[in-house]
């Protein structure tokens, strides 16, 4: 029997940057097939609610936005629950509060999903804009890379589709949910 795999996009659309982990999410499902199949999910700004879904699946990846200390702006990092929680994240949004509160419970049942967290550093997670930094857009490609090579080794092949929808697409469904597609996953 394979693995249940979820990854979860993370964050804010309407906070800049901090959306970046929905847009990720969107652009993995809209552009990829994977094999073994894997649940992709829309966590948005969740939280707590994201519970069962550490409790349903082996393996979960959470893709977000984490202000760390030694990081710079654009950075990733990929660390598991434990790092995670014992890193240098200072929580400056209530979705990174949010999500290390979940994962600090979580990790005290004894049914967990193995959780690795796929994080980059934003610049700008104050502006009310559906939109990406610059400085983010210029990583994006290297944060879609560390993304699917963490799937492979949780043991899921990502295989690219013939039509793309780019970020620029992306973000303009996110910006203008009545596009084809919509907002939503």
């Amino acid at each position: 029997m394979s693995k249940r795999i979820a990854l979860i996009g993370s964050g804010n659309a309407f906070f800049k940057d901090e959306g970046i982990g929905l847009y990720a999410a969107k652009y993995l499902k809209e552009n990829y097939e994977f094999e073994p199949k894997i649940d992709i999910v829309d966590g948005g700004t969740l939280g707590f609610r994201l519970m069962p879904l550490l409790q349903e699946y082996d393996e979960v990846i959470i893709v977000n936005t984490a202000s760390e200390d030694d990081l710079s702006v654009g950075e990733i990092s990929v660390k598991n629950c434990d790092e995670f929680l014992d890193g240098s994240l200072v929580k400056k949004t209530a979705n990174e509060v949010e999500i290390a509160e979940m994962l600090q419970i979580c990790s005290l049942s004894e049914a967990m999903a193995e959780t690795t967290l796929i994080s980059i550093v934003p610049e700008d997670i104050i502006t009310v804009e559906v939109g990406l930094s610059d400085s983010l857009i210029a990583v994006w490609p290297k944060f879609m890379d560390v993304i699917i090579q963490e799937l492979e080794r949780v043991g899921t092949k990502a295989i690219k589709q013939g039509s793309v929808l780019s970020l620029t697409e992306i973000l303009d469904q996110f910006a203008n949910p009545s596009i084809e597609h919509g907002r939503g996953f």
